[in-house]
């Protein structure tokens, strides 16, 4: 299982191994964090030459695991587990080492809660998201859109695409299908790099993508596809249904629904409900 976990509001892509009940994190992302270093994978290849240079075995302890990157594709990301990464650490002249060491136990232990109580995922993905400055009604969207996308995800599984490219074609046809935009293009529009797309959508975005990948699951449950291919074709399906919901929408209203507005935007908006000015 890959997601985000946030430190001090700065977003940290991780893999949790099932099997091994063990944490692995992008070491470039923990790099980034606690130097601040506008060039992290350049000063972790420098520390890499230095760690081989000193005879640590800690480079052997590297696992490449594939995350998604800034243009929706995946790509193999150095990672290390909780133990061997706090031993890289060590090697990090950083004042948020400590502080990270008592996050990273903090996160091992409330993984385990969570293996015992699915229920507290939910509960702290929604503190996560209040901590970042999301309205509660942006984040009920956010979460059930996370439902949603895993329950198709399982489908395209069971339908034997592959993760990774597969998953981002399909993904992308479907955006293409709904919006108009590619991901890549729509993250364009939003003004985005390595911010999830998802994340920077309004509510009424989010609904919309919600219902082209939840169409698209249950085409495919009916039509049960048996190649890629046919998945192409009832992915398009799936995104062309809350593509014409979305223009009977923007016809009635006369407004646009695809948003330049970014999580920035949104949480700004948020703020000033919260705190409308005094008469």
């Amino acid at each position: 299982m890959s997601n985000i976990k946030l430190f001090e509001h700065k977003q940290i892509r991780s893999h949790w191994d099932a099997e091994k009940e063990q944490w692995y994190f992008s070491v470039i992302d923990v790099i980034e964090i606690l130097t601040g270093s506008s060039i992290p994978k350049r000063y972790w290849t420098d520390l890499k030459k230095k760690l081989i240079k000193e005879g640590s075995q800690l480079y052997e302890k590297i696992v490449q695991l594939k995350f998604t990157a800034s243009d929706g594709k995946m790509y193999a990301t150095d990672c290390l587990q909780t133990e061997d990464l706090l031993r890289l650490i060590q090697s990090i002249p950083s004042p948020k080492a400590e502080p990270f060491k008592q996050w990273l136990a903090k996160t091992g232990y409330e993984r385990i809660e969570e293996s015992q109580n699915p229920e507290l995922s939910i509960d702290r993905a929604m503190e996560n998201y209040l901590k970042l400055g999301y309205s509660k009604n942006w984040i009920n969207q956010r979460l059930k859109s996370i439902e949603v996308r895993k329950e198709l995800t399982d489908e395209w599984e069971e339908r034997g695409v592959k993760k990774g490219q597969e998953f981002a074609t399909l993904t992308d046809i479907i955006t293409k299908g709904w919006s108009g935009k590619t991901v890549k293009e729509y993250k364009q529009h939003k003004n985005l790099k390595k911010e999830n797309l998802r994340d920077n959508m309004t509510n009424l975005e989010l609904v919309l993508n919600m219902l082209a990948e939840a169409s698209t699951k249950e085409i495919s449950k009916e039509k049960k596809p048996k190649n890629f291919d046919e998945n192409k074709v009832i992915a398009k399906q799936g995104g062309d249904i809350a593509g014409n919901t979305r223009k009977a929408i923007e016809a009635k209203t006369g407004k646009q629904i695809l948003s330049q507005q970014n999580a920035q935007a949104l949480k700004t908006v948020n703020k000033k409900s919260l705190n409308p000015p005094k008469k």
